[in-house]
C-alpha cells in the first residue's frame, strides 16, 4: 500500500477501527435486545439493511459497477452459506449468553484459522504460533467450562446458557471456515463485491428460515434489527477504510476493544456481571492473540531490514 494512501497515518487508521468496532458491539447489543425474535430472521435484517449504505457508499464513491462485477458467483455463494450458517448460530448464542461472553468466544475463530490454514492449506506454521494457539485454545476452555453441564454432570439437564456457549464456539469454527473462502475469493474478487454478494446471499439465504418460525416484530423490535443492520453494514465500510491508513499489525490489536465494551454495556443494559472463568479465559485469548501479532509485526520489519540491507 503506497504512503499516498495513507494520509493521515496510523491514528486515522485507527479512530477507523475503533469505530468499526463500536459499531458492530451496537449491532450486537441491538440484536441481543430482540432475543426474542429468531436467528434467521435476525441474519435477514442484519443483512438486507447493511446492503443499504453500503450500496450508498459505494454510489457515492462511483463504484457501484465494481459491486456486481464477479467472475465465480458459486464461490460467494458458498461463502453465503458459511456466513449464514455463522451469523444465525453466533445470533442464538447472543439471546442464551452475557454479551462479553458471547463475544469473548468469538475470539477463537482467528485461532481456529491458524488451525485450518495449516490442515487445509498446508501452510507452514511455527513453533512460537502453534504455541500461542494453544494458549489461547486454553483460554477459550476456561470461558466454556462452568457452561457445559452437559459434560461435567449428566445428571444435570441441560440448560440455555450450555447451548448457547456450543453455538458460540460453533459459530467461531464456521467463521473461520468463512474467512478461508474469502482468502480464496480475493485472488480474482475485488472487496466490493466480495461484500456486496455476501450481504446478497445472506439477505436471501436467511429467508430459507422463513417457515422455522419467523415472528412479527413490535415496533421497537423492528427498529433495533433495522438499526442492527445499519450499524453493521456502517461498521463494515468503516472496517474496510482503516486499513488504508495503516497496517494490519498495527490496527488488529483494537479489535479487543469490543471486549471491554460489551463488558460495560452488558453490566449496564443487560445486568450481566463478568464470571471469573470469563476474564481470565478473555484475557488469555486476547493475550495470545495480540502475541501473534506483535511477533507478524516484528517478523515483518525484520524482512523489511532484511532487503534494504541487500539492496545495492
Amino acid at each position: 500500500m503506497s504512503g499516498s494512501n495513507r494520509t493521515g497515518g496510523p491514528l486515522r487508521g485507527i479512530t477507523l477501527k475503533v469505530a468499526s468496532v463500536c459499531c458492530f458491539v451496537v449491532m450486537a447489543t441491538m440484536l441481543k435486545a430482540t432475543e426474542t425474535i429468531p436467528a434467521g430472521e435476525m441474519v435477514f435484517f442484519r443483512s438486507f439493511f447493511a446492503l443499504l449504505p453500503v450500496l450508498a457508499w459505494l454510489a457515492w464513491k462511483g463504484h457501484l459497477a465494481h459491486a456486481f462485477s464477479t467472475a465465480r458467483p458459486l464461490g460467494h455463494v458458498l461463502r453465503g452459506l458459511i456466513g449464514v450458517a455463522s451469523m444465525s448460530l453466533g445470533f442464538f448464542a447472543l439471546t442464551r449468553l452475557p454479551l462479553p461472553e458471547a463475544t469473548a468466544i468469538g475470539y477463537a475463530s482467528p485461532l481456529i484459522i491458524v488451525i485450518l490454514s495449516a490442515v487445509l492449506l498446508r501452510e507452514r506454521v511455527y513453533i512460537f504460533r502453534w504455541t500461542t494457539v494453544l494458549v489461547g485454545l486454553v483460554g477459550v476452555v476456561i470461558i466454556l467450562w462452568p457452561r457445559l453441564t452437559i459434560f461435567s454432570d449428566a445428571a444435570q439437564p441441560v440448560d440455555g446458557s450450555t447451548i448457547g456457549a456450543l453455538a458460540a464456539l460453533s459459530a467461531a469454527f464456521l467463521s473461520a471456515f468463512a474467512m478461508l473462502q474469502v482468502r480464496t475469493l480475493v485472488q480474482t474478487e475485488r472487496t466490493e463485491a466480495i461484500v456486496t454478494y455476501f450481504f446478497i446471499s445472506a439477505s436471501i439465504l436467511s429467508l430459507l428460515t422463513l417457515p422455522f418460525g419467523w415472528v412479527w416484530p413490535t415496533p421497537e423490535q423492528a427498529a433495533l434489527l433495522i438499526g442492527a443492520g445499519f450499524f453493521g453494514g456502517i461498521g463494515q465500510l468503516l472496517l474496510t477504510s482503516c486499513y488504508r491508513y495503516a497496517d494490519m499489525s498495527v490496527i488488529a490489536p483494537f479489535e479487543y476493544v469490543s471486549l471491554l465494551l460489551t463488558i460495560v454495556i452488558g453490566f449496564v443494559i443487560f445486568a450481566d456481571i463478568p464470571t471469573v472463568p470469563m476474564l481470565i479465559g478473555s484475557t488469555i485469548i486476547v493475550g495470545a492473540g495480540i502475541a501473534v501479532i506483535l511477533r507478524e509485526r516484528w517478523l515483518g520489519l525484520e524482512r523489511t531490514r532484511a532487503k534494504e540491507a541487500n539492496t545495492p
